[in-house]
């Protein structure tokens, strides 16, 4: 009465062992439905004895409609994504809130300079998008997934129609550190950017670069420190990495502006680029904040930096993965499309102090 050998069990042979329908049969696996206690043991013991371990993911997912997996694009390279506590703490609380949903992840590259779009956004099966850090104005990946009628979540990005989003109040934090700096005696301020657009660039930016600013985060960041004051000099990085606020800053302070007009101030896009700041301005000799404050965005935690703890507009970054995990969930049950936007907070820390004195 065991298993045939080379017979492969089926959900009917189950069934039939049990004296039930397959329809019962089918929900003791499901977990739910009208079936007695007794009636689901009766039907797992037949199971066991045939050696039937339930039925294939891949068909139930096709009766359904659905393959299960949400695609996450993170960035133009997956490696940089991975050394940014800002996108793996975003992604810890996306994943958090799909997994209780019983939804897996594929992670997707977006589209660097002159590359084109990534297979996966071509064929891969996936019920839903999630574009971590939004879309741009003319952007491949979007178009990609509207083409194939993916729906799609919106992190951090321009609107787009019928797509929830998870914004936000950058600018105003922005704004408030730079306020805080101004409040200090800072007139004489620089500023570190984000990267602008999918070109990977660094140098000083003019008003015609500024003007072609895309990447949403950046224009509300760039818009903030406009808010209170004009920076002396703007430098944009290609990627928001510790290296590229060190060159950022050792440019600022060093080469680009006079020591008589150097900047006191530095407000940074982000942490990692502000640390930067920190570690270029000590390696020119400048003391933090005697000789330059130094301000960020994020609200990281990082020790390496010490003695200094970097002033920091605070983002709620778990909270914001896990926004978009639930906008997720919601698209997939037929709810309307809504926009989140979630508060941030300056904290100061001991890399902002006074002007200095002449």
């Amino acid at each position: 009465m065991g298993r045939t050998p080379g017979a492969r069990p089926t959900l009917a042979k189950v069934a039939e062992r049990a004296g039930v329908s397959v329809s019962t049969a089918s929900l003791a696996f499901s977990g739910s439905g009208p079936i007695t206690p007794e009636t689901r043991d009766k039907v797992l013991a037949a199971a066991s004895e045939l050696g039937y371990t339930g039925p294939n993911p891949l068909g139930r997912q096709l009766r359904r409609g659905r393959s299960g997996i949400v695609g996450v694009v993170i960035g133009d390279q997956p490696g940089r994504a991975f050394r940014d506590p800002v996108a793996v703490q975003v992604l810890d609380g996306l994943v958090d809130v799909l997994g209780t949903d019983g939804l897996g992840v594929l992670l997707i590259p977006g589209v660097r300079d002159g590359d084109t779009v990534d297979p996966l956004l071509e064929s891969a099966g996936m019920d839903v998008a999630v574009l971590v850090w939004g879309a741009l104005s003319d952007d491949p990946t979007l178009g990609a997934l509207q083409r194939r009628n993916v729906p799609v979540v919106i992190g951090e990005g321009r609107a787009v129609e019928g797509a929830p989003l998870v914004a936000l109040e950058d600018r105003s934090g922005t704004a408030e550190a730079v306020r805080h700096l101004r409040e200090l005696g800072h007139t004489r301020i620089a500023e570190i950017a984000l990267p602008f657009d999918q070109h990977e660039r660094s140098g000083p930016v003019d008003a015609a670069r500024l003007a072609q600013a895309d990447r949403t985060p950046t224009v509300n960041r760039l818009a903030g420190v406009r808010d209170e004051i004009e920076p002396v000099l703007t430098w944009e990085c290609p990627a928001s990495l510790v290296e590229h606020g060190r060159d950022a800053a050792t440019e600022i302070l060093g080469t680009w502006v006079p020591a008589s007009e150097r900047p006191t101030a530095i407000v940074a896009h982000s942490d990692l680029l502000a640390a930067g700041a920190v570690i270029g301005a000590r390696e020119l000799g400048l003391r933090i904040p005697e000789d330059v404050s130094v301000a960020g965005f994020d609200g990281l935690d990082l020790p390496w930096l010490s003695p200094d703890v970097l002033t920091s507009v605070h983002q709620p970054l778990r909270e914001k993965g896990a926004a978009l995990g639930r906008a997720v969930i919601d698209l997939l049950a037929g709810e309307d499309p809504v926009t989140i936007t979630l508060p941030v907070g300056l904290i100061p820390g001991t890399t902002t102090g006074p002007v200095p004195t002449l």
